[in-house]
């Protein structure tokens, strides 16, 4: 019987494995000490999840969009979400506004193309429509309330959820995760098909970028160069800057450089999970000192673009896709630091089109992580349909190693036994 109980404990653990469930599905809830309110507002509010799926669509619906805009951090969480709107609205109504309204598209979207239910009432097909929202007004040079922009932005948005089902039918092959690629491919359809001279959707030039023209063989080239500042020194930093960057650097995963919205995104990431919220300041700091160390002019610097990418990539390493030990916290500081080179490459090889690094630099490096074969047992990568905040995680691993402890016990005790008979 102590055999049999076994060895069905780890057969539903591994049917959880194979499964294609969502994270906030997992079975588990992980003890605490934290008084139970508090814990109702942490981690991913699965008992708020349980409620909502009981509740009329439009408050399914509300809920979606909150998550989906948080899953822009890799987190499953309302309170955590509303902290992040209520950011972008900080930072700049128009741009939140169509960020809400990317989020609220591609969530319809994907209920209308029959989608996993569980997964967008989880926020995983809202994300990309927040980013293609944000970033769309952001590279406007229309300026705030330019009402036609909600057109494309409208369009754009609804072809989220297709192209990260496409994504995902070739990525699930390996149990790889689609990160931002939908926001990537189609904020740079958009801005390719517009451009700085587009009469209705212009898009504007970052101040850092500036237009060479000469002639090399009778031919004229148009190289975008970014960094012409080289002339920055060290002892020319302004220290308080210079700390203040590492939050905004969290913030500019939305294309936003407000100091407050930065807090208020770290205070959502904080709430979820205090180990995303130290691997977002790390991974922003790591690609602080790279930025410093290729002499990226200190503008750039003190705005947080040498951060974002690698404050996403921090996180999906430290705990998210892998189960959060020292050697995987290791693993993703390297991964932060390659993530900025990446952004350093990607940036000047993307400048010859006109076009931004957007994420690009975090989804490569951390792919390409994530391929990483290893045989030592610390860092083991978990299956997409079990993954969720970190400290979940771990409590998830500690479960299943448990159980297969316990299936091998018996295991042993049943060959002793055949062995006396």
């Amino acid at each position: 019987m102590a055999e049999r109980s076994a060895f069905t404990s780890l057969t539903k653990k591994r049917e959880m494995l194979t499964s294609t469930r969502p994270s906030n599905q997992l079975s588990a809830e992980p003890s605490g000490r934290c008084p139970r309110a508090v814990r109702f507002f942490t981690g991913d509010m699965r008992q708020c999840g349980q409620w909502v799926k009981r509740q009329v669509l439009i408050i399914q619906l509300l809920d979606g969009i909150l998550r989906g805009t948080a899953q822009v951090m890799f987190v499953s969480n309302p309170v955590s979400g509303l902290f992040i709107l209520t950011g972008l609205f900080l930072q700049n109504p128009w741009w939140a506004l169509n960020s809400l309204l990317g989020t609220f598209v591609s969530t319809v979207s994907a209920l209308l193309l029959r989608q996993n239910r569980e997964a967008i009432f989880a926020g995983l097909h809202g994300y990309n429509g927040t980013l293609v929202g944000m970033l769309m007004a952001a590279f406007s040079s229309k300026g705030n309330w330019y009402w036609w922009l909600l057109f494309p932005n409208v369009f754009m948005s609804m072809l989220c959820p297709v192209v990260s089902s496409a994504l995902s039918s070739i990525l699930s092959k390996w149990d790889l995760p689609i990160f931002t690629l939908p926001f990537n491919i189609l904020i740079y359809l958009h801005i390719a098909a517009t451009g700085a001279t587009h009469p209705y959707f212009p898009e504007a030039c970052t101040k850092s970028h500036y237009i060479h023209t000469f002639e090399f063989s009778q031919v004229v080239c148009i190289i975008r160069k970014i960094h012409l500042h080289h002339s920055d020194s060290l002892a020319n930093l302004s220290i308080p800057q210079l700390f203040l960057s590492v939050p905004v650097g969290v913030g500019q995963v939305f294309g936003c450089d407000s100091p407050w919205t930065s807090c208020l995104v770290l205070l959502a990431l904080l709430l979820c999970s205090p180990a995303i919220c130290l691997h977002a300041l790390l991974g922003s700091a790591a690609g602080l000192c790279s930025g410093l160390a290729l002499a990226a002019p200190h503008e750039e610097v003190y705005s947080g673009l040498w951060g974002y990418n690698s404050a996403l990539s921090c996180i999906a390493i430290g705990g998210v896709f892998y189960g959060l030990t020292w050697q995987t916290h290791i693993l993703s500081l390297i991964c932060a630091l390659f993530c900025a080179y990446v952004t350093s490459a990607t940036s000047k090889l993307m400048s010859v089109l006109a076009l931004p690094a957007c994420t690009w630099p975090f989804c490569l490096s951390t792919l390409i992580f994530l391929l990483l074969s290893s045989e030592n047992p610390a860092i083991c990568r978990l299956p997409l349909s079990a993954v969720s905040y970190p400290e979940q995680n771990r409590h998830y691993l500690r479960q299943l190693r448990m159980s297969e402890k316990a299936l091998s016990s018996c295991k042993g005790e049943r060959t002793q036994e055949r062995m006396e008979g």
